[in-house]
């Protein structure tokens, strides 16, 4: 091969490589969610959901304002505990959380997340364990809330509120 067929060939090669952690594992790629990414996100991890709770028999799932605030304050709360977990900084549960919202339905569940992943990584994620998926395809569930956070690092917080 020519000197210079080589050289082209090479610039045709993909030579980008994931920087790899002290573990052996390549390390998170940030998923910026840009304003146009936002508009986005919430429809596509709805439309998913509802094609998983689909292919089990179970109805589809509405947005509800109420369930999507909650998600909201608690994905920024968990932002400044720094820590996934499902009690507030002020010791709030998921289930005062949907009151404070004067949510009027029955709350189900709640799904949460602190990862650079993509809500639809996110939501593979949560189908892999038994325990979030049958809150996802709860066939009670008629409401949704979903929300996220993003920090400056690219660190995203996901929460999902089911109810009925």
């Amino acid at each position: 091969m020519s000197g210079a067929a080589a050289a082209l060939l090479a610039a045709c090669t993909n030579n980008t490589t994931s920087p790899i952690g002290t573990d052996g594992k390549p390390l998170p790629r940030v998923y910026r969610i840009t304003p146009q990414l936002a508009e986005v996100i919430p429809f596509r991890l709805l439309d998913s959901v509802n094609s998983l709770r689909s292919a089990k028999g179970s109805a589809p799932l509405n947005f509800d304002a109420a369930l999507n605030a909650a998600s909201l304050t608690h994905s920024r709360d968990m932002s400044v505990q720094n820590r996934p977990w499902h009690f507030g900084s002020d010791g709030s549960s998921p289930l005062l959380r949907a009151q404070r919202v004067n949510y009027t339905g029955r709350l189900l569940g709640e799904l949460i997340s602190e990862t650079f992943q993509t809500e639809l990584e996110t939501l593979a994620a949560w189908m892999a364990q038994p325990d979030t998926r049958d809150v996802l395809l709860d066939p009670r569930a008629t409401s949704i809330g979903f929300a996220w956070f993003q920090e400056s690092n690219g660190k995203i917080w996901w929460t999902v509120m089911l109810g009925a």
